[in-house]
């Protein structure tokens, strides 16, 4: 007898099919118009909001153009850095497009307006010393052309489907404002000499983080006889060191707005996140084992819901930290209109707040998909098993770099596990076809009543493999080159745009 809800769900994955065809189809809306007509019709809509928040006073003005400079910011936070988030999910086939921006949307807004940094600096990241800038209308316009040079920067990297770090390109605008206005002698260089040791850092960790976990569930899962049970043994564990990893991700960094605990407590917090995590997930693998064929593709099946609760806990501490690079700039800029003080720490008031959580979610709606897809499919080939060691790379170096004091980014973290993934794949599959060539040649000589291969013999048998490349060194070399120009090209944009806006309204 046939179902009578089925015409309804086909209905319905039918509706979701479209929503999802539409969010691949980056240049067009189901409505047909044109994206970036989307784009501006937010940045009009902040123009009357920050009109309207922006008061009576003499610097006005700034304020409004600052607070447009601002979500167009934000919009491209949204667009670029989001992807690494759920683009992993997305390549892996865990999540649609359309459950992907969706997820992300509502975990990055929730994190930006529940979590999201109350204070910053206003010279990022001590990068220079506000103490050499002479008056606040200079600090003002360097701190627009910040926020416009790094805005530029990344919607540009975006068009050329480049991942890049948003903390670098809001560091490359503060350095080359700070040049443009006051000279060379006001950059904080060691701090400088930090955050350029984090392009290598960053990816690093990140692939060796992500590699490591891969290789652990290969020995323990995928090359084992009975995956299933070594998946039932096992995957509760991997979900509570996720579970930890998070815990005190968003401990140390995801809720420091309302939460500050010392290392003692982020220690205990973690331990019983891994303890509840272990004895809850447990008994809910083996029922969604029940039934499962012992192949890795049913073994992948097991990760799925994981996956997408990492990718949606990833969102939400990156809109509450990440919000801060969108509107920290402007935040320095309203305090500084409003009470002439440009060092120290000043507040973010909820209206920024509220513009940066909003530019994320409509960046990501209306441009995402093309870094999503570049992110989580044209690097190297991704299943739940590879994405999810990406998502606890993520998690745990983050941790790992905070603890250290390295000045790391969560976009070169992300990616770099993705090529770490990549690139062990391609390890150990010429690994395992060695060996498979090299146990053939013995079994043929035993067969012949020849003796065994010698270790010269064994080596000329498997030289001739080809080495299969799983990681497409084309996006390598383009994400690659993106990174190392991030900062000074960011710098030499801001410059620009100093000296334009000093011409214009300065």
């Amino acid at each position: 007898m046939s179902d009578p809800q089925q015409p309804k769900k086909r209905r319905f994955d039918k509706d979701i099919s479209k929503f999802d065809a539409a969010a691949r189809g980056v240049a067009e809306t189901p409505f047909g118009i044109a994206n970036w007509m989307y784009g501006l019709l937010f940045l009009v809509l902040v123009l009357f909001f920050a009109t309207f928040q922006a008061g009576d006073g003499e610097g006005r003005i700034f304020i409004i153009i600052a607070g447009v400079i601002g979500g167009y910011m934000a919009l491209n936070i949204g667009a670029n850095d989001v992807a690494n988030n759920v683009g992993p999910a997305v390549g892996s086939r865990a999540l649609t497009m359309f459950g992907a921006l969706i997820i992300a949307a509502v975990f990055e807004t929730a994190g930006a307006i529940l979590a999201g940094g109350d204070v910053v600096s206003t010279i990022s990241k001590g990068i220079i010393d506000p103490a050499l800038i002479d008056d606040s209308r200079t600090f003002i316009l360097a701190m627009m052309a910040a926020l416009l040079a790094a805005a530029i920067w990344i919607n540009l990297a975006t068009k050329i489907g480049a991942p890049v770090s948003t903390t670098h390109s809001i560091v490359g605008g503060v350095l080359g404002g700070g040049i443009a206005a006051v000279g060379f002698e006001a950059v904080n260089w060691p701090v400088m000499g930090k955050i350029a040791a984090s392009w290598v850092i960053s990816p690093v960790l990140g692939g060796l983080i992500g590699a490591i976990f891969l290789a652990f569930i290969k020995s323990t899962i995928i090359y084992r006889e009975d995956k299933i049970e070594a998946a039932k043994r096992w995957l509760p564990v991997l979900v509570a060191i996720m579970a930890a990893a998070f815990s005190a991700y968003l401990s140390v960094k995801g809720l420091k707005r309302i939460w500050r605990p010392d290392a003692s407590t982020v220690a205990f917090v973690s331990c019983s996140a891994f303890a509840l995590g272990y004895f809850l997930v447990k008994p809910a693998i083996a029922r969604q084992a029940i039934g499962l064929e012992n192949r890795n593709k049913e073994v992948a099946k097991l990760f799925v819901i994981p996956l997408i609760c990492a990718a949606a806990l990833l969102s939400f501490a990156h809109g509450a930290n990440d919000v801060a690079n969108a509107v920290g700039p402007l935040a320095a800029i309203v305090s500084a209109t409003s009470t002439g003080d440009i060092g120290g720490k000043v507040e973010i008031p909820f209206w920024v707040m509220l513009v940066g959580a909003l530019g994320i979610s409509a960046g990501l709606a209306l441009f995402g998909p093309k870094l999503i897809r570049t992110v989580g499919e044209q690097i190297t080939k991704l299943n739940p098993m590879r994405a999810y060691c990406v998502a606890l790379s993520a998690a745990i170096t983050v941790i790992i770099a905070s603890g250290l004091g390295l000045p790391v980014s969560s976009t070169h973290i992300a990616v770099g596990a993705i090529f770490g993934v990549g690139f062990f794949r391609e390890f150990d599959s010429a690994r395992r076809r060695k060996k498979r060539r090299i146990a053939g040649f013995e079994a043929e000589n035993k067969a012949n009543g020849k003796p065994p291969p010698t270790a010269t013999e064994a080596q000329l048998k498997v030289a001739k493999i080809q080495h299969r490349r799983l990681v497409r060194r084309r996006h390598a070399m383009t994400i690659a080159a993106a990174w190392l120009i991030t900062v000074p090209l960011a710098a030499l944009l801001s410059a620009l745009m100093y000296f334009v806006l000093k011409l214009t309204i300065g």
